[in-house]
This record gives C-alpha cells, structure tokens and sequence, in this order.
C-alpha cells in the first residue's frame, strides 16, 4: 500500500512527533494563551505533515516539490511559535531545546529530500 510508505519516511515521522510534542504542550495553556497562540502553532505544526503527505501523494515532480516547500515554511512558522512560547514562559527551557533539535534536524532532512525530488 503506498501510504505505507510515506508513513516509513524520516521526515514524516519526525514531523508527527513534533506536531504530537507541540499538541501536549498546547492543550493545557490557559484560554488567553490557547487562544492568542496555542492554535496558531498547532496549525502550523499540524501543516507541516500535512504538505509532507500531499506533496507524497502528487505525481508531478514540481507539484511534489512545491508542496515540500509548504512544508519547510510551516516548519519555519512552528520554529518561531515555539520561539514566542519559550519567551512568554509557556514553555520550559528543557522543552524550547528538545523541541528546537528536533525541529533543527526535521529541517536539515526535509531540505535534502527536496534536492532527491526530481533526480
């Protein structure tokens, strides 16, 4: 089954775990924060497996391509979100490292499997 497959990728696997570890951080905040930016980067974590899976899925090179993109820039959208949540104390410094590794290796990943499409 092709699905399959993609959930046997690196970078979705990565990106999974990131969206699952910014959800469990997120759905304790209080209304303000939940509000103000706990659904702002939820969405933008949650996006950035999601343009994974829809650029898998595309057939044409540019498309796959242009859809990875989307990918890295919601990475680069969660990175500051959870750069504000550090700032604003919503998260502890252990977590704003663990998250930002995470994050730091999801994009040096998602960048060389941009440059395999289309070889």
């Amino acid at each position: 089954m092709e699905q399959l497959k993609l959930f046997d990728l690196e970078i979705y696997q990565l990106s999974h775990q990131l969206e699952e570890e910014i959800w469990e951080l997120a759905v304790v905040w209080d209304y303000f924060s939940k509000s103000a930016l706990g659904k702002q980067i939820v969405r933008s974590a949650d996006s950035v497996s999601l343009n994974i899976c829809e650029g898998y899925g595309r057939f044409f090179y540019k498309e796959k391509k242009l859809f990875f993109y989307y990918a890295r820039g919601s990475l680069y959208e969660t990175i500051e979100a959870v750069r504000k949540a550090y700032v604003r104390k919503l998260i502890s410094q252990e977590k704003f490292e663990f998250l930002s590794g995470l994050m730091v290796e999801l994009g040096r990943k998602l960048n060389n499997y941009i440059k395999t499409i289309g070889e």
